[in-house]
């Protein structure tokens, strides 16, 4: 009975590890997906009149504690930051209003000076659509956008002001 018992938790376990592990999406550039990005912090919004998107960057504990601080030039190692990018949208009962429309992408920079050196102390990735099939188009896209704010880390965010 104790066999039958060990075996079931061992084959739970192992069940649950591999769900788990699937449940992930494939690399960006080599960069594994961020899971739990969507419990992160809000560093700032933005929308995108060129291109009518909203988008929510977000912060893993060592991007919001150095944007909260105004340590962002440059961002500290082991920052990572998340853009959340939605098509605009209106609301039905509040026309006036901007909302999230259709699901984009979800991109992210990882900073690390000694691992990213090649592209500028940062790792670019990007997953696209509700799916989050990965973005592997090369960095060298990710790099061209950033390359005006280069006198700014790479980034274009201005973290938002939060009350004390």
């Amino acid at each position: 009975m104790k066999s039958t018992v060990l075996w079931l938790a061992l084959v739970a376990t192992a069940t649950a590890t591999a769900t788990a592990a699937a449940a992930d999406p494939a690399p960006s550039h080599g960069i594994a997906y961020p899971s739990g990005w969507q419990q992160w912090a809000t560093i700032a919004v933005s929308h995108r009149t060129d291109n009518n998107s909203l988008r929510v960057i977000l912060g893993n504990e060592i991007a919001v504690a150095a944007a909260r601080r105004g340590h962002t030039n440059p961002w500290p190692d082991g920052a990572i930051l998340g853009k959340v990018v939605w098509k605009d949208s209106t609301l039905e009962n509040w026309p006036a209003a901007t909302a999230p429309g259709a699901f984009v992408h979800a991109e992210f920079m990882f900073k690390d000076s000694a691992q990213y050196q090649a592209s500028y102390g940062w790792g670019w990735a990007r997953w696209v659509g509700l799916g989050q099939e990965p973005f592997n188009q090369g960095q060298a896209i990710c790099i061209d956008c950033h390359t005006p704010v280069k006198g700014r880390d790479w980034v274009f965010t201005d973290p938002a002001a939060f009350p004390q």
